[in-house]
């Protein structure tokens, strides 16, 4: 009996950003903490690859666009482990390990039913509490601590 065998080939990417080693069911929240729906770049989205180190993954791999490590270190809250490559003429240029923030804005909703942000259009603001590897946040404005609820 012939073999028959079959290979899906994602393109190479030329210049652009991959990010690897998301927990798989993070993968979503991931495109919205970085506000990649609906730009018009080419964007690769694998979930529930194989990782030796974490069982399953996702990765995100997004052609001609770079971040601020601002706005990378947002995805330590959802994927500490995470790796960053940059890819310039389809070579790895530079690796990046996430660094948890001390403060988001905008990304989370507050828990506290009678906070201002709950109410008011007011952008929520948080400053970030790691406590023995437990993430939790602290609204600016009403002080309450809980853990992440994103928008």
């Amino acid at each position: 009996m012939e073999s028959i065998s079959k290979e899906l080939k994602v393109s190479a990417l030329e210049n652009g950003t991959v990010l690897d080693h998301i927990p798989a069911e993070n993968v979503y929240k991931a495109l919205d903490i970085l506000n990649l729906k609906g730009i018009e770049n080419q964007i690769t989205i694998g979930i529930n690859l194989n990782s030796k180190l974490y069982g399953k993954k996702g990765i995100i791999k997004i052609a001609d666009r770079f971040f601020e490590d601002d706005e990378l270190n947002k995805l330590a809250l959802i994927a500490p482990h995470a790796t960053v490559n940059i890819i310039r003429n389809f070579q790895v240029v530079e690796k990046k390990q996430l660094t948890m923030p001390d403060r988001i804005e905008g990304i989370a909703s507050c828990m506290n039913p009678k906070c201002i942000t709950n109410h008011q259009p007011v952008k929520t603001k948080f400053s970030v509490v790691n406590e023995n590897g437990k993430i939790s946040l602290v609204c600016h404005y009403c002080e309450k601590q809980s853990e992440i609820i994103f928008k």
